[in-house]
C-alpha cells in the first residue's frame, strides 16, 4: 500500500507543526492589506513537500536545530513568491483550485507581494547570519529564473532538444528540491561530500517530478491542472519531444503548426495528445522518470541509514505515484 503524507511526515510531525507556527509569524506584516493577502497564502498553503524535504535531510545528515527551521521558511518564502510571480507571467486565475492573487487583489499587488515574500526570506537570513543558506536559496532563484526565461525563449521557436528540456526542468523544478536538500544538510553542519550528496538526490527527484506533471498533461484523471494545459501553452515536454524525434517529417511539421497557430481548439490539442501517445511518448516518458528514482534511490542509500532515510524514500514514491 502507498505511503500517506503523514506516514512520511512521521519523523518529523513535531517539527512541521512548530514550522508551520513559526511560518504563519513570519508572514504577518504590520500593513493591513499584506496581512489580509499573506493569510490568504497561508490558509490555502500545498502539502508543504519542500520543508518536508529540508527537515527530513537534516535529520538523515546530522540533527535537527534552529537553521534548519530557518532554512525551511526561506525556501517556503521563496517557493510561495515564485508561484505568486508565476501566475502574474501566465495570466493564470487559479492556484490549487482557489483564485490566485492576481486574480483577487490584480497584477500590479501580486507582483509586490511576490517582491515582498522575497524580501522577507533574504531578512530572515541576514538577520540570523545564515549566509551559507542564503547562498544556496539565492542560486536556486537564479536557476528558476534562468529556466523560465529559457523555455518562454524555446516556446516561440519549438526547436528543443531532449538536451534543452533536461537543462530547463533542471534550472525550473529541479533547483528548487536540490536546494531544499543542501539547505538540510547544511542546517547541522554536514560535511561537503555529504552536501553535495544531499543537493544531486534532490535535483534528481525534481527532475523525476517534473517529467511526472508533464505526464499529467496526457491523462484524465482530475490532477490540478487542465489535460492538454502543456500544448496549449506551447510547453515541449518530453513525451511531446520524443513523439516529434520519431515522426515523419510531414507528421512533423503538421504537430508543430497545430501548437504554433492552433493551440487554442480542443480538437487540435486532443490530436496532438493522440499523436504523443500512438507514437510511445508516454512510455518512453515513464521509463526516464523512474531511472531517475533510480539515480535518486542510489544516492539516498550513501546517507546514513534511519527513519528519516526511510521517509525521504517514501517522498520519492509518492512524488511518482501522485495523482496531483
Amino acid at each position: 500500500m502507498s505511503l500517506t503524507i503523514a506516514d512520511i511526515q512521521a519523523p518529523i510531525a513535531a517539527e512541521m507543526n512548530r514550522f508551520e507556527q513559526t511560518f504563519k509569524d513570519l508572514m504577518k506584516s504590520d500593513v493591513m492589506l499584506l496581512d489580509q493577502i499573506t493569510n490568504y497564502i497561508v490558509r490555502r498553503k500545498g502539502k508543504q513537500l519542500r520543508p518536508m524535504f529540508v527537515f527530513l535531510t537534516a535529520g538523515v545528515c546530522g540533527t535537527i536545530n534552529d537553521s534548519t527551521y530557518r532554512g525551511a521558511a526561506l525556501i517556503e518564502l521563496l517557493h510561495t513568491a515564485s508561484l505568486v510571480h508565476d501566475d502574474v507571467v501566465d495570466d493564470s486565475n487559479y492556484r490549487r483550485g482557489f483564485f490566485s492573487i492576481n486574480a483577487l487583489w490584480k497584477n500590479k499587488i501580486a507582483v509586490l507581494v511576490g517582491d515582498y515574500l522575497l524580501a522577507r526570506g533574504l531578512s530572515l537570513s541576514l538577520d540570523n547570519g545564515d549566509y551559507d543558506l542564503l547562498g544556496i536559496g539565492n542560486k536556486a532563484v537564479r536557476d528558476l529564473s534562468e529556466g523560465e526565461l529559457l523555455q518562454l525563449e524555446k516556446a516561440r521557436r519549438l526547436d528543443i532538444n531532449e538536451d534543452v528540456y533536461y537543462e530547463i526542468i533542471r534550472q525550473k523544478t529541479a533547483s528548487l528540491i536540490a536546494a531544499c536538500c543542501a539547505m538540510g544538510a547544511r542546517s547541522v553542519n554536514a560535511t561537503t561530500e555529504m552536501i553535495e550528496i544531499a543537493r544531486l538526490f534532490g535535483e534528481k527527484v525534481g527532475i523525476a517530478f517534473q517529467i511526472k506533471d508533464d505526464l499529467f498533461d496526457y491523462g484524465t484523471a482530475e490532477v490540478g491542472k487542465p489535460l492538454g494545459i502543456d500544448i496549449k501553452e506551447k510547453k515541449m515536454t518530453l513525451p511531446l519531444i520524443y513523439a516529434l524525434n520519431k515522426a515523419a517529417r510531414s507528421d512533423k511539421r503538421r504537430v508543430i503548426n497545430i501548437i504554433k497557430n492552433h493551440s487554442d481548439e480542443p480538437k487540435q490539442v486532443n490530436d496532438v495528445i493522440s499523436f504523443v501517445k500512438e507514437s510511445g511518448g508516454i512510455e518512453y516518458a515513464t521509463v526516464a522518470m523512474q531511472n531517475y528514482v533510480q539515480q535518486a534511490k542510489d544516492l539516498l542509500y550513501k546517507l546514513p541509514a534511519s527513519t528519516y532515510r526511510n521517509s525521504l524514500e517514501g517522498l520519492i514514491q509518492y512524488t511518482i505515484e501522485r495523482s496531483k
